[in-house]
């Protein structure tokens, strides 16, 4: 029968989402172009540096469970990807979700749903392959979907193997170019596997991260700089981050950055392209309520950012704006940093109604959107205003001239308590030794 032919299904599905799409629009016909009404509104609007453009959540598909990633397609700039963990109130659900959401249209739902028995942590558009997405899971698989493919089921997976993955898997990332590029993940066992995406049978390379003593890395979180296939740095359960290579005769960790009082919740280099190089420059957050600015030339911290009362949950630079960061926490508070304009409060800054936890954050690689996302399952799309999010031609130098400045003022407050340490040190130490006077 023609109904039941995968033809004839594949034109429905197809027939179907542009439909919706096509239903959800809120379109004014009688709008008058010759009239001025709402240029007031208008006008307050372009002075808001961030306002909420709306918002994402399926009840079915996403309701309980916590957003674990997300990320855009490099093809199509109107997709987000969202990966989920598993909702403890349906156990007979799929523990792992992927959707996929269209901000160019209003519809409701999800434009593709995905799923698989493990819960999903990471996922990723496969770079290079726009019909791909990579999942990596907590049982230590990564599984693969085809959007080309009538089937909501990973169509390959990883083996479950010592070869490869057997703890969960927070972290993955394509790296390279069209003609040679590779899937990086890691486990929280320290595990680097490299992999082909044409066969995922079993990794090309694996590579076990290990610190002092020989104990393995915990990794929470993973970042490369821009158009760097070998050198990345990680964030760790221990609160330390680390600066690591894939190969060469030191591959491993290279060096160690201590700071954090508490695990390590997200890791951003800066990788603006620019009149001056910052991919040595990187971002971390921790449960500790801080966020930490570090260059990968010096194991201390340049500064530690304080002006939050919850855990800090994610950070990540702007792909635009060499000064610009924006970062989450436990209060469900949104701020968005330019480090040209104030180091001590945030330049501008929302929280999300009902005061969810939100725990991932992701900009449009243009710069203007950015998403945040709750342990409920909603995500949220902001607007930012383009003349805060897009640099000014003087932004590099000024960026250059605050990093020096705070490093400056690192140096002085290091001299100071040298000076104070000294200062409270008894100067009359040595009278206290008792001298036989001469005679």
């Amino acid at each position: 029968m023609i109904i039941l032919s995968e033809d004839f299904q594949h034109f429905v599905d197809r027939a179907g989402r542009v439909m919706e799409r096509v239903l959800c629009e809120n379109v004014d016909y009688y709008t008058d172009y010759s009239g001025g009404a709402g240029e007031e509104g208008l006008d307050e609007k372009s002075h808001q540096r961030i306002s909420l453009n709306r918002y994402f959540f399926d009840e079915r598909w996403s309701r309980n469970r916590c957003v674990t990633s997300m990320d855009w397609s490099p093809q199509f700039p109107e997709l987000l990807l969202a990966s989920y963990n598993n909702n403890e109130d349906s156990p007979n659900d799929p523990d792992g979700v992927v959707l996929i959401w269209n901000t160019k249209f209003k519809k409701a739902t999800p434009e593709y749903i995905f799923h698989c028995q493990s819960a999903v942590l990471s996922a990723k558009f496969a770079r290079f392959h726009p019909n791909l997405i990579l999942g990596g899971t907590y049982s230590g698989q990564i599984v693969l979907w085809d959007n080309r493919v009538q089937k909501r089921t990973p169509i390959q997976r990883t083996p479950l193997s010592a070869s490869a993955h057997t703890h969960p898997v927070y972290c993955l990332s394509v790296v390279g170019t069209q003609n040679a590029h590779n899937l990086i993940s890691i486990s929280t066992d320290g595990r680097l596997c490299s992999w082909s995406l044409d066969m995922l049978g079993q990794p090309q390379e694996t590579l076990d991260l290990h610190r002092m003593q020989s104990k393995p890395v915990a990794v929470t979180c993973l970042d490369f700089p821009h158009s760097d296939v070998n050198n990345f740095v990680v964030g760790s359960e221990e609160g330390a981050a680390y600066s690591a290579c894939r190969h060469g005769a030191k591959a491993g960790i290279t060096d160690t950055y201590d700071g954090h009082q508490g695990p390590i919740t997200g890791i951003s280099v800066n990788s603006v392209q620019g009149g001056i190089d910052f991919s040595h420059m990187f971002l971390t957050s921790s449960i500790d309520w801080t966020i930490k600015l570090w260059s990968l030339k010096d194991s201390k911290p340049i500064y530690s950012f304080e002006d939050n009362g919850d855990y800090v949950l994610d950070v990540k630079w702007s792909p635009a704006h060499p000064a610009l960061f924006a970062a989450v926490d436990g209060s469900g508070r949104l701020d968005l940093w330019n480090l040209n304009q104030d180091t001590e409060v945030p330049a501008a800054s929302v929280t999300v109604e009902g005061n969810p936890a939100l725990n991932r954050i992701s900009w449009t690689p243009s710069g203007l959107h950015v998403t945040v996302g709750d342990n409920q399952g909603k995500i949220w799309v902001y607007d930012v205003a383009e003349n805060f999010a897009h640099p000014r031609h003087d932004e590099w130098n000024k960026f250059l001239y605050t990093t020096q400045e705070l490093r400056n003022n690192q140096v002085d407050e290091e001299l100071e308590k040298l000076n104070y340490s000294v200062s409270n040190t008894p100067l009359s130490s040595m009278g206290s030794i008792t001298t036989t006077p001469l005679r």
